[in-house]
């Protein structure tokens, strides 16, 4: 068997999640098994799950799940509802669709705003439907932060004072997978009841460690949720010494967390908001110079208020196959980014720029792509570089 060709220097790894790993935190994870019961392991969980909170900007109950963000959802739904219940989801991509889906196989009654996948909720729509539910037969709304899959943000705090002019007593759900630790987030502040959050994206660790942190009102509604449960079910987890998990508790994601926090708080985070918004800008400035004056890539999101400090969703011109440009700028550049996810398959690419990353890291994958767009026959304005380069600088 023929090898496969050698990529020479350190390949850019530049998608949407999971993100890079810091050097640290791959080391603290880099030990032998030790007994979750112990006094060690303990006082690691401990200082894990205080700085998660202080990340969330909450003081909520934090139950963790061996998952991915999929396993957070369903953690998430079958200990807060009813079969029958009535939920509220705001559309907008491929995930919020998902999650919409995953919550109707437990016999969830769901309804998916359908919006404009390009510009996001239109919060006088939201406005609208709580109004007419005068019977508050909706028990939740639940949105998703960044829509990962379009780069589209929601305004949380809008939707909370919302919900607040229309005394509307539904629980407010947000999922934080790809928004956490890369751009402002305040759980009680904003008046959030549960966020559903993962360890592969802002909080720079592997797949594999979910969580869903949860208000008094939230509780609350789990004492008489009635959906089939055992490795997900609060209550048991309420009643453990680390109040999380069913059975054996993945020990090692811990220590990694412990460091990952460390990091974010020694940079500080809001720097780290900072960081990530100077980035964004960056590939914005970028994309922009690429499709100046002609049919070339055009930023997915229409919607300035709503850009993603996360990810950037990238629109290949009509007829460009999307999945055959990311193969060649993996192939010949070896710069990793993400698809196009659903209906927008082959349609766009992502670059994600979350996590542990630095303008060098941006400007390096920013020209791996301007670039293929050559080599592609793509047709753009070249200068791309130079537009992140003044962004950066101002």
């Amino acid at each position: 068997m023929a090898e496969a060709p050698r990529h020479p220097g350190r390949h850019f790894f530049a998608n949407p999640g999971p993100t890079n790993i810091p050097d640290s935190v791959m080391a603290a994870m880099n030990r032998n098994s030790i007994d979750f019961v112990e006094a060690e392991f303990l006082a690691v969980y401990d200082e894990a799950r205080a700085g998660l909170q202080r990340l969330l900007f909450t003081n909520a109950e934090i139950f963790f799940y061996t998952a991915s963000g999929h396993g957070a959802w369903e953690g998430t739904m079958v200990n807060l509802f009813s079969p029958g219940d009535k939920i509220l989801i705001i559309g907008g991509g491929y995930f919020s669709a998902a999650w919409a889906a995953l919550s109707a196989k437990f016999g969830i009654d769901v309804e998916l705003m359908d919006v404009d996948w390009r510009h996001g909720l239109p919060l006088a729509a939201l406005q609208a439907r709580l109004q007419a539910d005068t019977a508050h037969e909706i028990k939740a709304v639940c949105a998703v932060h960044n829509e990962t899959s379009t780069s589209v943000v929601l305004e949380l705090p809008a939707i909370r004072a919302i919900l607040d002019a229309e005394q509307h007593p539904a629980l407010f759900l947000a999922d934080t997978i790809s928004s956490l630790g890369c751009f402002e987030f305040r759980m009680d502040a904003w008046g959030i009841d549960v966020v559903v959050g993962g360890s592969q994206k802002g909080l720079m660790l592997p797949v594999g460690l979910g969580f869903s942190a949860a208000g008094p009102k939230a509780l609350a509604a789990h004492k008489t949720a009635t959906i089939p449960k055992f490795y997900f079910d609060w209550t048991p987890m309420l009643q453990r010494r680390t109040r999380a998990f069913t059975g054996s508790v993945p020990v090692l994601p811990f220590y990694g967390m412990r460091e990952s926090l460390r990091l974010i708080e020694q940079e500080g985070i809001e720097a780290v908001w900072a960081r990530h918004h100077r980035l964004a800008e960056a590939v914005r400035a970028a994309v922009r110079r690429w499709g100046a004056g002609n049919a070339g890539p055009e930023l997915f999101c229409t919607n300035p208020a709503r850009y993603s400090d996360s990810v950037t969703a990238i629109l290949l011109p009509a007829g460009i196959p999307g999945d055959a440009f990311r193969k060649l700028l993996l192939d010949k550049y070896n710069v990793s980014t993400g698809g196009g996810l659903d209906r927008l398959s082959g349609k766009i690419f992502r670059i994600g720029h979350m996590g542990d990353l630095n303008e060098a890291m941006i400007l390096g994958t920013l020209g791996a792509v301007e670039l293929a767009l050559g080599d592609a026959g793509i047709p753009h304005q070249s200068g791309g570089i130079m537009a992140a380069m003044e962004a950066l600088q101002s």
